[in-house]
């Protein structure tokens, strides 16, 4: 089978092996693929792994020989599936691969609020603790995470995750989900509920046409001005003037934020300023272990598909 990677820079920096891919058959391996090389570098394969690249249907059209888009991840918005439907072309995803990484990156954005450490090494480094007359220069207020309350809106994989750790530090758990879950270690609220009562809030939904600014002015503005929000979901769920206002403007506290609407960053985008708003490069899900499983897992999928058995098919 011949087999294409599109975007082997976006899940490799040479530390991720893909000699589970080059098993399975005849691999060209390009870092990044420009849109307007697509078709190009798809040729005459059979199978292409990608990550962002967008499959429209008339992309598909002109690569007659494609039968399988495999994903390197777990969003597959980038792909038209009717089109794929209609062509005849498998498409599979990742699931579940990076829960607990992004679990993980929600908390060290709750940490940083909560403990402040960058701000007291920046601090030390700085001389002030040489110059402080007390032994605990506690400049910075800091609070305990016991007994807050952490609001989880979509309660998914993730979102499951996030509250397994919010439990472990004496967190409140509060819910607001569309579908009705069965868990009695969490309490499911109301979305306005929610607002009002949490001191953190973080967003575990999917991008829909409902979703979509889900997080705008009306809403910040029913949330604790102590409130500090965490989006390692999708950036468009939240309206990003809207939230830069809130920040400047003091009606929430803080904000901790892995996804953008656009990505990379544009530098025009009111959050880069804004205050009190910590932003990391959209990398909740590549800690190193994950990637390594991310790969192993579209492997398993391509083979299950060559063989016959296609598995974590979305179309």
């Amino acid at each position: 089978m011949k087999i294409v990677m599109l975007e082997a820079a976006t899940v490799s920096k040479n530390d991720v092996s893909f000699e589970d891919i080059y098993r399975l058959g005849e691999v060209r391996e390009y870092p990044l693929t420009p849109v307007d090389k697509i078709t190009e570098y798809v040729g005459d394969a059979e199978a292409v792994l990608c990550n962002k690249t967008p499959f429209t249907s008339e992309v598909m059209e002109e690569c007659p020989n494609l039968k399988y888009i495999g994903l390197c991840a777990t969003g597959f918005n980038n792909i038209d599936i009717d089109a794929a439907n209609r062509l005849g072309i498998t498409v599979c995803n990742v699931p579940a691969y990076s829960d607990s990484a992004v679990a993980q990156q929600v908390f060290s954005f709750i940490l940083h609020f909560s403990n402040r450490v960058g701000e007291y090494d920046g601090f030390v480094h700085d001389g002030g603790w040489v110059r402080s007359e007390t032994f605990s220069a506690f400049d910075f207020p800091t609070t305990e995470l016991e007994g807050k309350n952490l609001g989880i809106i979509g309660y998914g994989r993730i979102g499951h995750a996030a509250a397994k750790i919010a439990r472990a530090f004496g967190m409140n758990v509060i819910v607001n989900t569309r579908t009705a879950k069965q868990d009695n270690t969490v309490k499911f609220v109301s979305f306005e509920q929610l607002l009002s009562e949490s001191d953190f809030i973080t967003l575990h939904c999917p991008l829909t046409p409902e979703t979509n600014g889900l997080i705008n002015m009306d809403v910040l503005k029913k949330c604790k001005p102590s409130a500090v929000l965490i989006n390692t979901s999708r950036g468009a769920v939240v309206n990003e003037a809207d939230l830069a206002a809130a920040l400047n403007g003091g009606i929430i506290a803080g904000a901790g934020l892995d996804v953008l609407c656009e990505e990379p960053m544009n530098p025009a985008n009111p959050l880069l300023t804004a205050k009190n708003c910590v932003i990391t490069p959209h990398v909740a899900w590549a800690p190193i272990d994950t990637r390594r499983r991310l790969m192993k897992a579209a492997a398993a999928n391509l083979s299950a598909y060559i063989n016959g058995n296609p598995i974590n098919t979305v179309n």
